[in-house]
């Protein structure tokens, strides 16, 4: 039997002038599913990403999230309540404390003020952001705004979570928990959408995979088919056309 989806794109584009960033993408995404979202730099998965979760109108094409189609403004509203987010570009609000911005984000989703305090309280403490309360934002590191941004994203239960580049400039440590609390979602059920450049982390986590290169979707697969037959990452260079080009070398190393 097929399962449902939780992200399904028909043609997708988004252009900005002459140039094409995401050109005619069909993506079939499970739910319940971990899914790698890969591509070399400028391939157009951050801009996937703000048409997926409404902050960029696509050009052309279709996409349904949860099973909704959210081009009607009083359906998307509704699924943006069952969806997180951590965005590439973080855009924290930088005069609040951590649990003042969660607060904020809770009551943004509609939650019960009591549910809102008892979800702060146990991740502000998973992420090793509850030893100084007064701190500002604007104060902590980039790692710390990272671990802020994902609790955000995971206050309202959520039932899909987009995860662009949520590991650049963590710690090995906060790494660790990060990828425990990721695979904690999947288990109870959400469907995590991942970006990353790390494919380690990729390879350990994801159980599907989708690459993009120049705006097109080159490959999709389940992990455990790619492995099969190799790493992801010789996967992930013969998609984006890489696996044969030889590289420069600089000449006072060749010595």
């Amino acid at each position: 039997m097929e399962r449902e989806l939780a992200i399904e794109t028909h043609k997708l584009c988004r252009c900005f002038g002459d140039f094409c960033a995401v050109d005619e993408l069909d993506l079939r995404v499970e739910a319940g599913t971990f899914y790698g979202f890969l591509g070399p730099n400028g391939a157009g998965k951050s801009t996937t990403i703000k048409m997926l979760t409404g902050l960029l109108a696509p050009t052309q094409g279709s996409f349904s999230i949860l099973g909704q189609d959210t081009s009607d403004p009083d359906t998307a509203r509704e699924v943006k309540r069952r969806i997180g987010v951590v965005p590439e570009n973080l855009a924290l609000f930088d005069n609040l404390t951590a649990q003042e911005y969660l607060t904020f984000v809770g009551r943004m989703y509609r939650l019960p003020l009591d549910t809102v305090k008892k979800r702060t309280h146990e991740l502000l403490a998973m992420m090793a952001l509850d030893t100084d309360p007064k701190k500002l934002t604007l104060e902590f590191s980039h790692g710390m705004q990272k671990k802020l941004a994902l609790a955000a994203a995971l206050i309202p239960n959520p039932d899909l979570l987009f995860l662009d580049e949520p590991f650049e400039g963590v710690d090995a440590v906060a790494s660790r928990v990060l990828r425990d609390m990721l695979k904690q979602c999947v288990t109870r059920g959400t469907t995590v959408f991942l970006t990353s450049h790390v494919l380690e982390i990729v390879e350990r986590l994801c159980t599907d995979v989708g690459i993009i290169a120049e705006g097109k979707l080159v490959h999709q697969a389940a992990m455990a088919d790619i492995q099969k037959d190799g790493s992801l990452e010789a996967r992930f260079l013969e998609a984006v056309g890489q696996d044969s080009i030889e590289h420069q070398r600089l000449s006072w190393l060749e010595s």
